[in-house]
């Protein structure tokens, strides 16, 4: 019986991907070196630090990861607070309420900051939904590792086989599987270039794992 849903952040939630990548090549721009589409597809899901540790090693740069952490940081701020294309994801909210309205405990485990994923929670007033919130950045590891999915699930108080994942990368398919929860991918128009092919279920319609769906389709 699935007791609590750990939903990633960016590109499941909210749509932050446009602000990002905006912010990240706006920081790329900054410290003049040239991302191309591949290398950059392949940071989704990862942490800003690691991205920036990539970055410096890839780029042989003389700036410290955490200088291009505290660019790219500065361009996103701006862009949350002036920028007109973040919104939520087109029936997100409605299956929040459905899981809320049913008892499901909802967790959000996101690589974003908890200073980025606090401020979208009190933009769109998700706090009164989820009863706990796990950022990659305070974790040892990065997605694709299982670690933040593991702390998760522990949090709920339930068993591995009691959670489900909402996931749109690859790198975060690959945690959820790596701690051995049920997982969701959900294609998102935002996150192109990414692999399903492990995930238990793929959707493109949040409708699609609506409660009382989602329980035939898993037997229950």
């Amino acid at each position: 019986m699935l007791k609590a849903v750990l939903f990633d952040m960016d590109g499941v939630i909210v749509d932050t991907e446009p602000l990002h990548y905006k912010a990240y090549h706006k920081m790329f721009r900054d410290v003049n070196i040239n991302v191309d589409e591949d290398l950059y597809e392949s940071f989704t899901g990862q942490s800003t630090i690691n991205i920036c540790r990539r970055l410096v090693y890839h780029f042989n740069l003389n700036f410290a990861p955490e200088y291009l952490i505290k660019l790219k940081r500065q361009h996103f701020k701006y862009l949350f607070e002036h920028d007109k294309d973040l919104k939520l994801i087109d029936g997100v909210l409605e299956l929040i309420e459905d899981y809320h309205d049913n008892d499901i405990k909802l967790v959000v485990a996101s690589s974003a900051s908890m200073s980025n994923i606090n401020r979208v929670f009190e933009k769109f007033d998700l706090n009164q939904y989820f009863s706990g919130k796990f950022s990659g950045a305070d974790l040892k590891e990065s997605k694709p590792h299982p670690e933040i999915f593991i702390k998760a699930s522990e949090f709920t108080g339930f068993s591995n086989k009691e959670c489900m994942v909402i996931e749109d990368s690859t790198n975060g398919i690959k945690a959820a599987k790596g701690a051995e929860i049920f997982c969701v991918g959900f294609k998102s128009p935002h996150s192109s270039g990414q692999d399903y092919s492990e995930a238990d279920l793929i959707i493109s319609d949040f409708d699609a794992i609506k409660l009382h769906k989602l329980n035939g389709a898993l037997g229950h």
